[in-house]
């Protein structure tokens, strides 16, 4: 396990020409964020990004308390463009949006939140040097970072891999006896 670094770091932006800004993470500095702590009931938590050079930064608000919610008898959490007390709220939303939280209906269970680990990712992952990858893999998966707990890893090649591969290549192995993984896959991946 990578050791959590304390306390936010801010983004040091590195502007590469193209219209937008990357955060600099190196064997010496990577920005964090302060540990996530879950909002009091009826507020939120915004973390926002941009091609401006915003990266995660956060903000709180609150939501308007309503007695009724439509289409639900039990209430919720209403709020509204233009409503002075949530002001923060307010300028982030659309002219007319009104957002509703019904809290009694639930459709899915979050399990967690992450992203892809393609062979491209990989094969820069491993130039790095040794400090560097873990300032860049504490800020993804530790309570410094964005707390990813979850990895998608393509099944043979993707459109990120450097060769066209699979893991069987034998017409009308339909028992896979000639399945096998690559090197990408043990090498970079597993």
């Amino acid at each position: 396990l990578l050791p959590c670094l304390p306390g936010a770091r801010p983004c040091i932006p590195k502007d590469f020409g193209h219209g937008s800004v990357v955060c600099v993470c190196n064997a010496t500095y990577c920005d964090t964020l302060d540990p996530l702590v879950v909002p009091a009931p009826g507020s939120y938590v915004k973390y926002e990004s941009s091609k401006a050079g915003k990266r995660l930064e956060r903000s709180e608000g609150r939501f308007q308390s309503s007695l009724h919610t439509p289409g639900s008898a039990t209430g919720g959490w209403q709020c509204h463009r233009g409503t002075p007390r949530f002001h923060r709220l307010s300028r982030a939303l659309p002219a007319g949006l009104l957002l509703t939280l019904n809290i009694s209906m639930l459709y899915q269970q979050v399990k967690g939140f992450g992203g892809s680990l393609s062979d491209a990712a990989a094969m820069n992952i491993l130039k790095l040097s040794q400090p560097a990858q873990d300032n860049l893999l504490r800020s993804y998966f530790s309570e410094s970072g964005i707390e990813y707990n979850l990895i998608r890893v393509p099944m043979a090649c993707s459109d990120f891999s450097v060769r066209p591969y699979s893991y069987d290549d034998v017409p009308d192995d339909y028992e896979l006896k000639h399945f096998r993984l690559v090197d990408e896959d043990v090498k970079m991946k597993v």
